[in-house]
């Protein structure tokens, strides 16, 4: 490994554990912590604000467990040191039982403020507007896009999916209502695309992108941006968007969820043969790579293991949540030095329980 890269892992690390340690004494400060966290501490027989002083002792807290973001009161979440403030309450998709619930403040404007950052002025003209083609309702993506398009100058219009109509008709095998769905759906973005000429910026999924450059060449709409999220978004996906759905459109495949955020990819490099590798927004979120069977074990680099989540903002504190997804561990890159994932999908485990990537 270069030299200079190792340099820049190690001040990573330092600024990851100087923040964790930032992190932990907000959440556990009697004054500014939250409910939750205050009460899991009288539980320990050690006090996370002297024992916990990096990234490796959150290890110490355990995992966090998918239900306890599932029902309320949801307020046991606001810390202290925010109360009254306005809040946002975002659930996550529900594909796996009751919509998890996040409390949000600030943080989905900070997340995608930084992510607007790195998008190329080229592809996502600054004053330009933006199309949302996809899911909205209590999800983070409604808010977050919008604020993206005004950080960058322009308005956001919308079409909204609901993803759990989708999924209901999936379960019924409704295949003529769910086309009749998605011609909806589309209908309303070629009638918006035709009214609103500034228009140069999409963010949808991967089927809706298809579904819509069927209807239209998506350079011919007029877009020359699009940023793209979901569970389908593979290898061969991203080869298809790029030499035949949208080729010289500037394409941002994304990783995120409600509880992360999102995860910049790696810039386009034809030496990752469209591979798509994802890296977490350090050192607001960090993910390991895990043995499915043993979440405290790494696993090696180009290995497939478990997403390990942990998120560290002073809204939201979650240490070593075990995602639905599972990926390649990918080395740090001069761009983002730190780890990353790779060919990202569904747990292995899950495939026959959960729908995901229907819409």
């Amino acid at each position: 490994m270069d030299a200079s890269l190792e340099k820049e892992i190690a001040a990573g690390r330092q600024r990851l554990d100087a923040h964790v340690r930032e992190i932990v004494q907000w959440h556990f400060n009697p004054d500014t912590g939250c409910e939750f966290w205050l009460n899991y501490a009288q539980k320990m027989d050690f006090d996370p604000r002297k024992t916990i002083q990096g990234y490796d002792d959150l290890k110490k807290l355990g995992h966090f467990q998918d239900d306890w973001l599932r029902g309320g009161p949801v307020r046991r979440w606001l810390p202290r040191g925010l109360q009254g403030q306005p809040l946002c309450v975002f659930e996550t998709g529900g594909s796996t039982g009751v919509p998890k619930t996040r409390i949000n403040i600030n943080d989905f404007r900070v997340d995608y403020e930084a992510f607007g950052d790195q998008l190329s002025d080229e592809g996502f003209p600054k004053g330009s507007d933006w199309l949302m083609l996809g899911p909205t309702g209590p999800r983070r993506l409604r808010l977050a896009i919008e604020h993206l398009a005004q950080y960058r100058g322009g308005m956001c219009f919308f079409v909204d999916l609901d993803p759990r109509w989708v999924n209901n008709l999936v379960k019924r095998q409704a295949w003529e209502e769910m086309k009749a769905y998605k011609d909806h759906v589309i209908d309303q973005a070629m009638k918006i695309m035709g009214a609103h000429p500034n228009i140069k910026c999409l963010f949808t999924t991967p089927k809706l992108l298809d579904a819509l450059s069927q209807r239209c060449p998506l350079g011919k709409l007029g877009f020359t941006g699009i940023f793209c999220g979901g569970t389908e978004m593979t290898a061969q996906f991203n080869r298809f968007v790029r030499e035949e759905l949208a080729p010289g459109i500037d394409f941002v495949p994304t990783y995120g969820n409600t509880l992360m955020g999102l995860a910049v990819a790696k810039a386009y490099d034809p030496a990752d043969h469209y591979a798509i590798i994802y890296y977490p927004p350090l050192p607001r979120a960090v993910f390991e790579i895990v043995n499915p069977d043993n979440l405290d074990e790494t696993v090696p680099y180009g290995a497939t293991g478990r997403v390990l989540l942990t998120t560290l903002t002073r809204e939201f504190f979650m240490p070593r949540f075990a995602e639905r997804d599972e990926g390649e561990r990918a080395a740090p890159c001069e761009q983002f030095p730190w780890d990353g994932v790779s060919n990202l999908g569904l747990l292995s485990s899950l495939k026959t329980s959960v729908v995901v990537g229907v819409y």
